[in-house]
């Protein structure tokens, strides 16, 4: 046992920590919303209209994501699929028991206490997404307690962030392309910006994938490929716009998919297709989407993008993250910029061209709901033409569709720095020395924190795995 990347101590005494400290903070200041407190009497009135039967399969949509098909997908490396599935459960589910605190603070704060519901639980599993997105840069070089400590800090630096960028940005932005994928993407980044490994500039002997990882890695992909609909969905409006965002998804995913099993063939030296492009980037069509999701984008226009986003995502991992490993100094370990960075910046932009197109003679009334921030303020007489058409219609800010735009654009540019930022500064304090971060020869390696089984030795005895085994 190496005493600078034991568990024994550092794990116990962190989740003990921790524990105690969720447990103080959960007590003091977590009750239950109106639909889960029986003095509300939900139950004996209309049980059925309780937002339980609206929210849970949302909630359970998520969570299979989270959980079966990030897991899976993460468990590629042929010696490190423990590591990938196991340590995705453990990250996951203190980042959500994290986030219902911190998400909570922000949303659903009032009398001193957060109402805790089924809509907390989903904006939670978002706020872990954006953790789980980030892990993938600095998969297989580092340790549990520091990927429990970069869940810890990437959690408040997103909820803040989040917070501010709806709150005085005010945007659209309703699968998460900018705060989401953007965001976790560039936090990623940085971390690994910082975690640089020089010996590992051209790879590592066990950064390889293998027979039986790879058709787990692709189970991922199926659950991730069936559940980002509900993903992308989940916190639209209910209703057409919800209906839409169902829609253009899968369209667009449909699209990707298609498009990369070409592209995997036709760059192929031998006409093959690689199992790494069919695990990543068929999923990207659903991020490309997601900026415009609610939108009036129409199905030809999701399935361009779901193209769109496909060939770039497909070009990134062929030929910009070994750029970026060799040149800039940023080893991303599951080529998160492909997936999210480039894919989310193709979204961002087509929401900026879907909000600058948007008219009354395509949405009808209902582009003041769709675009809140367009509806007309308070003292204004459109406003109550609009209310006698749209009962509930909230006074909006009054922008226009190129004032909007820019707003866009600054919600862009803000989240990446702040990211950036926040994770540099993150990646400083993951290289404290007792967090048990694996010496570089024991990376991508699960012998270093778990009791492996003995067919696990007679698999690193084997020859090693020819180059065109590696993933992308």
């Amino acid at each position: 046992m190496n005493p600078s990347t034991s568990l024994k101590v550092r794990l116990p005494a962190l989740v003990l920590v921790l524990e105690v400290m969720l447990l103080v903070l959960y007590s003091l200041f977590v009750t239950y919303d109106d639909n889960a407190n029986a003095k509300m009497q939900n139950n004996a009135t209309k049980p059925m209209e309780n937002t339980l039967y609206r929210d849970y399969p949302f909630f359970a949509d998520v969570q299979v994501l989270i959980f079966i098909g990030f897991g899976c997908l993460l468990a590629f490396l042929r010696f490190y699929g423990f590591s990938g599935m196991v340590f995705n459960f453990l990250t996951a589910t203190f980042a959500i028991q994290w986030a219902i605190l911190v998400q909570g603070y922000f949303q659903f704060y009032h009398d001193g206490k957060i109402h805790l519901g089924v809509i907390n639980l989903i904006n939670a599993e978002f706020a872990c997404a954006v953790v789980l997105i980030s892990f993938g840069a600095v998969l297989g070089k580092t340790s549990p307690v520091q990927l429990l400590v970069m869940a810890f800090l990437e959690v408040p630096i997103f909820s803040v962030t989040e917070w501010a960028v709806l709150k005085y940005l005010r945007i659209n932005d309703a699968g998460g392309s900018i705060l989401i994928h953007l965001f976790a993407c560039y936090f990623g980044l940085g971390v690994t910006f910082v975690l640089y490994r020089p010996n590992l500039r051209n790879g590592h002997a066990k950064e390889v994938t293998g027979y039986n990882s790879d058709i787990l890695s692709v189970l991922g992909t199926l659950f991730l490929w069936v559940f980002w609909p509900s993903f992308n969905s989940a916190l639209t409006l209910k209703g057409d716009d919800q209906h839409r965002a169902v829609l253009h998804t899968f369209i667009g995913l449909t699209a990707s998919t298609m498009t990369a099993f070409a592209l995997s063939a036709v760059f192929s030296k031998n006409g093959k297709l690689t199992m790494a492009d069919i695990q990543n980037v068929t999923l990207a069509g659903g991020v490309t989407v997601g900026a415009s999701v609610d939108m009036m984008i129409t199905p030809a226009g999701a399935y361009a993008l779901g193209v769109l986003g496909c060939t770039a995502c497909y070009l990134g991992y062929r030929y910009l993250t070994p750029f970026m490993a060799k040149r800039l100094r940023i080893q991303d370990s599951c080529g998160i910029h492909n997936l999210h960075g480039l894919t989310g910046l193709i979204s961002c932009t087509a929401g900026i061209c879907a909000i600058l197109l948007a008219t009354e003679e395509t949405y009808g009334p209902s582009l003041y709901e769709t675009f809140a921030h367009r509806s007309p303020p308070e003292g204004d007489p459109k406003l109550l033409e609009l209310q006698q058409m749209i009962p509930g219609l909230k006074p909006g800010l009054g922008r226009s569709a190129q004032e909007q735009a820019l707003y866009q654009v600054a919600a862009i540019f803000s989240t990446i720095a702040v990211a950036a930022v926040g994770g540099v500064l993150t990646g400083f304090i993951l290289k404290l020395p007792f967090l048990a971060s694996p010496p570089d020869d024991n990376c991508f390696d699960d012998e270093i924190f778990f009791e492996v089984p003995s067919d696990f030795y007679s698999e690193v005895k084997k020859a090693p795995v020819s180059e065109s085994d590696s993933k992308v």
